[in-house]
């Protein structure tokens, strides 16, 4: 069966986040939460981050299971990490939690025992910030995103594949980019093909498109083309994502179509479900 690769750290797998941070990404995500939609994926992947390395990390420190690239796309393409990790694309898990670029404080509602919230203060540390600004170059990004994928299937033929996640809120500029992303999906190790996950951040609010088995009620050209492009969940992630409520079958796609904040994390939090590390 495919996709049932044991994780390692002589075997490990690796997370490319390609994150839209074209001009469109200043405006304020649907849902009725004031805040843009690059500081809400920001903020995403920067928190999904730090629960990587808390799920990896041992007596001996963080075990390198995953290493991982965050790709900005906009007015230019390429590492979207800040700080001592500026420039760099896939970086072993172990570094990345060494490495923050800086570790803000932000207040945080906790039960207080008694029925209600206090507010308390906590520690989040960043790893890149929001930007907007430019067109949405899908097309460049893929293809960046296959050369990362191309060099690490050489590394680790036998491995969990690859799992790519592209985050935007809107149509690509530089073409139409199915064509890339099948280039991209068509790569594969020894367990199972590339995995192309899409999550278009919407402005406009309803109700998100959550792991759709068909295109089937999706608005428009678009959303269709996102959804053609998304890899079909492997068994261990619909069974997870079953878990989290979702309504999951075997044609299920890693794709959500207008999503809101809570969509953005459950996302994230579904689409780079492992298995078993070891």
């Amino acid at each position: 069966m495919p996709y049932t690769a044991e994780i390692s750290r002589t075997n490990p797998t690796c997370f490319i986040f390609l994150v839209d941070r074209s001009t469109s990404m200043n405006d304020q995500i649907g849902g009725g939460i004031p805040q843009r939609k690059a500081d809400v994926v920001a903020d995403a992947i920067n928190r999904l981050l730090t629960e990587l390395a808390v799920k990896c990390a041992k007596e001996e420190g963080v075990r390198d299971y995953f290493h991982v690239a965050v790709i900005g796309y906009g007015a230019t393409v390429g590492s979207a990490f800040s700080g001592t990790l500026a420039g760099r694309d896939l970086v072993p898990l172990s570094e990345v939690a060494d490495n923050p670029a800086r570790v803000d404080e932000r207040v945080k509602k906790v039960p207080d025992g008694a029925g209600g919230l206090v507010e308390t203060t906590v520690t989040f540390p960043l790893w890149m910030d929001p930007y907007a600004d430019g067109g949405t170059p899908m097309n460049r990004a893929l293809r960046y995103a296959e050369n990362l994928v191309k060099g690490w299937i050489e590394r680790y033929p036998a491995g969990f594949p690859p799992i790519v996640i592209n985050l935007t809120d809107g149509e690509s500029t530089d073409g139409v980019p199915t064509e890339a992303a099948t280039e991209l999906t068509s790569q594969a190790t020894a367990d199972g093909a590339v995995l192309l996950f899409n999550l278009h951040v919407s402005a406009t609010g309803g109700s998100p498109v959550t792991f759709p088995a068909s295109d089937n009620g999706l608005p428009d050209a678009y959303s269709r083309t996102l959804f053609g492009m998304s890899s079909v969940l492997p068994s261990h992630m619909r069974a997870y994502a079953a878990a989290q409520g979702q309504l999951v079958g075997d044609t299920t796609r890693g794709f959500v179509y207008n999503a809101d904040i809570t969509s953005v994390v459950q996302f994230l939090d579904i689409g780079t479900r492992a298995t078993d590390l070891r």
